[in-house]
């Protein structure tokens, strides 16, 4: 699944696990290459393989719906109606208003009709720049305001704006697979979806969950930090991740729908503790977008408990309720 402003695969942290789970059978687990990325799932009580399964084939479910690039897919019928009402199911239209909730909050740069501007940044394989005019064209049909949403109807008033849920729509994902777990009984688990964890029910001991955030630019992995939570999600968005050097310059994923180009702000990474990981998604993304000044809407936003900011000083910011140790 292609990521627009925010592509969060590579993220900056990693689940630490450590002993048994207070002497019961060993855990289950399986990796899978989806939504563009690897994603995991791990079930500790009670280890279920069959169920693990399931998880990830309704995991593949939710890509057909939300892929930018899958033929038939929710978002390409909208990509590719040329305006026309399109009937989308009622998971999509869920994200869909979510996205148009966030963008608000974020005073437009969070903007789920960046499809056609992030298309053009290829930052795989041999990534390049693309062309100012392809550039200005496709930043002129980022504008949020030209979707219609009613009920399970969307509709496009502008034929060139593309969806791009990619932003959001892991950590919605994320949000699904621990709701199916948590309603089959599961009482420990981590899903992992290229970087969006949700950390279900206790740890194995039953202490808290520990989760390493990653120090910016290090080619070793090293941490920074750690984080001890109980239940909750945690997402990474930083400029490092996916980037390429063109020019003398480093351009980064995130982009600003105002410029069409990677953007530019006093934050390098953001790491957000929430109850959603979908809330994860956008908050983390916004930090990078907004700066240091995104700390101003946490408030407003349900269900946020941590963050762990890393600004181009270097300088770390804490905020909210979070134990965070640093390395």
């Amino acid at each position: 699944m292609r990521k627009s402003i925010a592509y969060f695969i590579i993220i900056a942290f990693a689940v630490m696990l450590c002993g048994c789970y207070g002497g019961k059978a060993e855990p289950v687990g399986e990796t899978r290459l989806m939504l563009d990325t690897v994603c995991s799932i791990t079930i500790y009580d009670p280890p279920d393989r069959q169920l693990v399964s399931e998880a990830m084939e309704l995991c593949e479910e939710y890509e057909k719906l939300f892929s930018v690039t899958i033929e038939g897919s929710d978002v390409w019928r909208v990509n590719h109606a040329g305006g026309a009402p399109v009937t989308v199911s009622d998971e999509t239209a869920q994200v869909i208003l979510a996205g148009l909730s966030f963008g608000g909050i974020s005073g437009g740069l969070f903007d789920i009709t960046i499809g056609r501007l992030s298309g053009l940044w290829n930052f795989k394989g041999t990534p390049s720049l693309p062309a100012a005019q392809e550039i200005a064209a496709a930043r002129d049909t980022v504008d949020s305001s030209k979707i219609s949403l009613t009920g399970n109807t969307v509709q496009m008033a502008d034929t060139d704006a593309w969806l791009d849920l990619g932003g959001i729509a892991k950590g919605y994902i994320a949000d699904r697979l621990a709701s199916f777990l948590k309603e089959k009984g599961v009482k420990g688990a981590v899903i992992d979806l290229g970087g969006n964890v949700i950390l279900v029910g206790k740890k194995p001991g039953g202490n808290l969950w520990r989760v390493g955030v990653t120090k910016p630019f290090s080619e070793s992995g090293e941490l920074l930090g750690t984080i001890e939570t109980g239940e909750a999600s945690a997402v990474t968005s930083g400029i490092y991740e996916r980037q390429f050097e063109s020019g003398g310059r480093i351009y980064h994923h995130i982009l600003d729908p105002r410029t069409g180009m990677p953007v530019e702000s006093d934050v390098v990474s953001a790491t957000v503790i929430a109850r959603s990981s979908m809330t994860g998604d956008a908050l983390s993304t916004m930090f990078v977008l907004l700066g240091s000044s995104a700390a101003e809407l946490l408030g407003s936003v349900p269900g946020f408990i941590g963050a762990i900011v890393v600004l181009d000083s270097g300088e770390v910011l804490e905020y909210g309720k979070v134990e965070f140790t640093r390395r």
